[in-house]
């Protein structure tokens, strides 16, 4: 396996714009969120374990999760969202174990919402970056994008650890909290920074 980032950011921090970023310049990103929802379609390998935990009602017409009604369980019921990840972790890890090693690029990115909450990803990964903004960014951000409500978004903040724990954590951090071209500048700097570590540790 090549040099692998590992990228994670708190909700609404710009994990995205920044792995898309990443992308532009030829890395390939592999992204757990994208493998959760090939997981939960029509077909998908977790729908039979959601159906047999959490039953028919949470399962749509076409075969897929009924995302809605689950998300609205979750957010309320916090012994439902840890049978949830039970079910759904080990298979997006087990993905993104086999996708690794196919990677091409110089590096590769594997983007993980939970990253330094989760026991087995470290080991897949040679450096953390970490997304960071402002927490009233996060959340302005999230009530626009998802239509959630304040207190919702605050509830997923309050299942992923603290910002500041995030940050004594971090190898690297890309402060989102200006424009596009902040950013961008931040990405470059940074594609360029692991250009020579890949370089120097011949991966």
């Amino acid at each position: 396996m090549g040099f692998i980032i590992g990228l994670t950011g708190g909700i609404g921090s710009g994990k995205t714009s920044v792995a898309d970023l990443f992308q532009e310049l030829g890395i390939e990103i592999i992204d757990t969120d994208h493998l959760a929802h090939e997981l939960i379609r029509p077909g998908g390998s977790a729908i039979q374990g959601i159906r047999v935990v959490f039953g028919d009602h949470f399962i749509l017409e076409d075969g897929s999760l009924n995302r809605v009604a689950m998300r609205e369980l979750v957010f309320s019921d916090e012994v439902a969202r840890r049978k949830l990840e039970a079910i759904l972790h080990p298979l997006i890890y087990q993905e993104s174990r086999r996708r690794l090693p196919l990677i091409q690029s110089s590096y590769g990115i594997l983007v993980v919402p939970l990253l330094l909450e989760a026991e087995d990803y470290p080991e897949l990964i040679d450096r953390v970056l970490v997304v960071d903004c402002p927490e009233s960014l996060q959340i302005s951000r999230t009530m626009q994008r998802s239509k959630l409500k304040e207190q919702e978004v605050r509830k997923v903040m309050a299942a992923q650890c603290s910002r500041d724990e995030r940050l004594a954590l971090a190898d690297d951090v890309i402060i989102n909290d200006s424009d596009n071209q902040h950013l961008r500048q931040q990405v470059r700097m940074l594609h360029q920074k692991y250009l020579a570590l890949v370089d120097k540790h011949s991966f």
